[in-house]
């Protein structure tokens, strides 16, 4: 007979909780919010950097620096004594004299630095003496430098898949800035509502990511769902905002596909009574919770979580 072991642990205000059906996964997260990028192990600091910047992107890289945004915009690795090591402050084109935001950036394999602009709609990537070694141009229907773009990702065929959070779009590049191929989010059956909680539900996307059988997970920002499409842009898989137990999806945010095919969910705006960070199978049973609102809030969009390898 199958035992099912649930572990919670909640205290209103200063939550850590780890849950589990049968062995807890031990993750180190590295994730922004309440004025800092910090990363946490069973829910003690490990590191912190204090940092105001509004951070929808995060990388830790092979040099155990991390990629973060600072003020500016200005994308920068940063060491663990907390020194900028490197930055690349991005800049107005030529011919726009908007403001311009990231949201999303990527350390290559190559040593470049890929930068998604809103504002300039274009991906760049970066040489590390950081000078602009590639321009990418995107389209945008509906220019707001708040929000041209959410997470972008360059894919292994050289492509780039950027998720347009003002157009309601995933949309894939080639390295020319020509789109070969679109998915337009829906609303899936529900009305439209303002809000950045659980209570407000459209179309703004935030992450996308390439899965080895060459479907798309998309994490659907404020359409309160995960959806997995096919190249023909079908839903063959999903997870509806109420459909887990215990947990109600906000703005869907980070994504993670794991080599034995669970999936952790990034939570966003959901409060404390819902996970910040959830990992569950394909058959829609969760298996971790991340919940810590003394070191993080309401507001942690952007998480890397790590050891996942190791792991599994």
């Amino acid at each position: 007979m199958r035992i099912v072991v649930l572990a919670a642990i909640f205290i209103l205000g200063s939550l850590s909780l780890w849950a589990a059906e049968g062995a807890q996964p031990a993750y180190r997260v590295l994730a922004a919010d309440k004025g800092k990028v910090a990363l946490v192990n069973a829910g003690k600091v490990e590191w912190e950097f204090a940092n105001k910047a509004e951070t929808h992107d995060l990388q830790l890289l092979a040099n155990g620096n991390v990629l973060l945004p600072l003020p500016g915009p200005v994308i920068a690795e940063v060491d663990r004594q907390g020194k900028v090591v490197w930055k690349f402050a991005c800049q107005a084109k030529a011919g726009y004299s908007g403001r311009v935001e990231v949201h999303a950036f990527q350390r290559l394999a190559d040593g470049n630095t890929m930068i998604a602009e809103s504002g300039n709609c274009r991906i760049i990537e970066v040489g590390p003496e950081g000078k602009i070694v590639r321009e990418v141009p995107l389209t945008v229907e509906k220019p707001n430098a708040h929000r041209d773009t959410r997470m972008a990702r360059k894919l292994k065929n050289g492509n780039y898949l950027v998720c347009h959070e003002g157009d309601g779009k995933v949309r894939e590049y080639d390295p020319t800035g020509k789109v070969v191929w679109t998915y337009a989010l829906d609303l899936g059956g529900r009305p439209r509502s303002p809000g950045h909680g659980v209570e407000g539900h459209g179309v703004e996307v935030y992450g996308a990511i390439r899965l080895g059988n060459g479907n798309t997970l998309i994490g659907g920002g404020n359409n309160n769902r995960v959806l997995e499409v096919n190249p023909k842009g079908e839903i063959v898989w999903k997870i509806e905002q109420d459909e887990l137990p215990g947990i109600k999806l906000a703005w869907v945010t980070t994504l993670h596909a794991l080599p034995n095919g669970n999936i952790i969910v990034g939570n966003c705006h959901a409060g404390p009574l819902n996970p910040q960070l959830f990992e569950v199978t394909r058959d829609k049973k969760v298996v971790w919770k991340f919940n810590d609102f003394k070191t993080f809030g309401n507001g942690l969009a952007a998480a890397q979580v790590l050891d996942i390898e190791a792991i599994r």
